[in-house]
Parts: structure tokens; C-alpha cells; sequence
């Protein structure tokens, strides 16, 4: 009786063939394992240790930036990816430029802020807790980069204090009717000890005891300050006001 013929090799289309689709492609892709460039990004960690760049994790970069979580932004960059770097950038950029814009005198000092403030962030980046808002985070580091800048500033700014009361009596005012521009315009003219303490104080919500902390000042100093700087301000939008109603002021 003639022995049955021996089966010899089986080859690779023939694997495949008894393979699911999913698992066909993960072996295809386990064959071709390219070095670099978009298919290594498929394939995984190149086997040889001669890659030149490693891969960033899969953070769907052929999306749109608005699609991507935040997650993937903060694991792309730390992976390297000049381009999660990009996007990081861009979402983030005009909030805190606006952040910016108060706490500084100009819009080019405003720009030098926002400049530092985002190689920080990239710097530090892997310090992150996830324990909040990225944004959070970042516009601290903003209001952090914006003191450092006023410390280097401060005694080189000659102050004008102008014709204003030295204190606010106890009413209020509003400034919700006015535009972003003209609010910035308002703020930025501010003395810088002033406007300091006004950001802090009434937009970042710290206490008098932390930013005398921060800006090397007493509590009581930070209190005057910021009743110096209502006053100022309520002075202006007296002047806006009474400039509005006989048709003068830019809508």
C-alpha cells in the first residue's frame, strides 16, 4: 500500500486563508513591519532596534483636532508627535491669549507671555495628574508665567496714577456691557501693581493672603490695591458711559 504523500509546507496565503479577517490583517501587518513613517505607526514597535523615531500610540492623528480627546492630545505629545503638538496649540491658544491680554500691558507683551507659558506647558507636560481640566492646568501656568513677567517688569514701569478716588464706596458696577476690546483696553491701562491684583483677586479668585504671597506684598497692601483698581476701573466706565450717551463711544 503506497504511504500517503507528505502534506510539506503550508504556505502563507494558505494560513491566511484559515485566519479571520482581523486576525489576517494583524498578521500581515506583523510580516510587513516597516521601520518608519505611517506604516510603522500601523504595525507597531519595529522589531530591529534601528528605528529611528518610535511610534506614537494610536491616537487617530487623521481625525480633526476637534474630534481629539484630550487623552489622546496629552499621550501624542508625550510620544513626541510634533503634530498632537500642533493641536494642543491650537485649542488652547486663543482662551489663553485672552488670559494673557489681562495681566499684560500690550498685546507683544501679551504674546511673550503666551510664548512662555506654552514651553512650560510642554516642558512639564508629563507632571500632569489628569486630575482636572487640561485647561485648568494650562491657565495656571499662564497666570504663573505672567507674574514671572510683571517681576521682571515692575521696576522698569513708570506709573501714572491719573485723577481717580482713592476708594470705591461699597456700590457696585458692571462691565457686562461692554466689548472684549474695550474691557482689555480698560484693564490694560491699569497700573501694573493694579492690574495684577485685579486679575487675581477678581478673575482668578485667589484670597488677599495668597497673592501678597505671590506678589511679595502684605494682605492689607493686596486689599488696598485691589480697591485702588475698582475705583480706577469705575472711574473709566463712568467716562465710557457719558462718552456713549452723546454718541462718542465705538459700539
Amino acid at each position: 500500500m503506497r504511504a500517503a504523500p507528505s502534506p510539506g509546507p503550508v504556505r502563507p496565503d494558505a494560513r491566511l486563508r484559515r485566519r479571520s479577517p482581523d486576525s489576517a490583517v494583524s498578521a500581515l501587518s506583523s510580516a510587513l513591519r516597516p521601520m518608519n513613517g505611517l506604516r510603522g505607526l500601523l504595525a507597531g514597535t519595529p522589531a530591529s532596534s534601528e528605528a529611528i523615531t518610535p511610534p506614537t500610540p494610536a491616537v487617530r492623528p487623521l481625525l480633526p483636532s476637534s474630534q481629539l480627546s484630550e487623552a489622546e492630545l496629552i499621550d501624542g505629545c508625550l510620544a513626541g508627535s510634533r503634530l498632537m503638538q500642533k493641536y494642543l496649540y491650537e485649542r488652547f491658544a486663543g482662551r489663553m491669549m485672552a488670559v494673557c491680554l489681562r495681566y499684560a500691558q500690550t498685546t507683544f507683551e501679551a504674546e511673550d507671555v503666551l510664548q512662555e507659558g506654552f514651553i512650560t506647558v510642554f516642558r512639564n507636560l508629563s507632571s500632569f495628574r489628569r486630575e482636572c481640566p487640561l485647561e485648568f492646568w494650562i491657565r495656571r501656568i499662564m497666570v504663573n508665567a505672567a507674574l514671572r513677567q510683571h517681576r521682571r517688569n515692575a521696576p522698569l514701569v513708570a506709573v501714572s496714577e491719573g485723577e481717580y478716588p482713592e476708594e470705591l464706596a461699597g456700590e457696585e458696577f458692571t462691565l457686562s456691557n461692554y466689548g472684549f476690546e474695550d474691557l482689555m483696553n480698560m484693564v490694560q491701562e491699569l497700573a501694573p501693581r493694579y492690574r495684577m491684583v485685579f486679575n487675581l483677586f477678581a478673575i482668578e479668585g485667589y484670597g488677599h493672603k495668597e497673592i501678597g504671597e505671590m506678589l511679595g506684598i502684605s494682605e492689607g497692601t493686596s486689599k488696598s490695591q485691589y480697591s485702588r483698581a475698582r475705583a480706577i476701573l469705575k472711574s473709566k466706565v463712568e467716562r465710557l458711559d457719558a462718552q456713549s450717551k452723546h454718541g462718542y463711544f465705538r459700539s
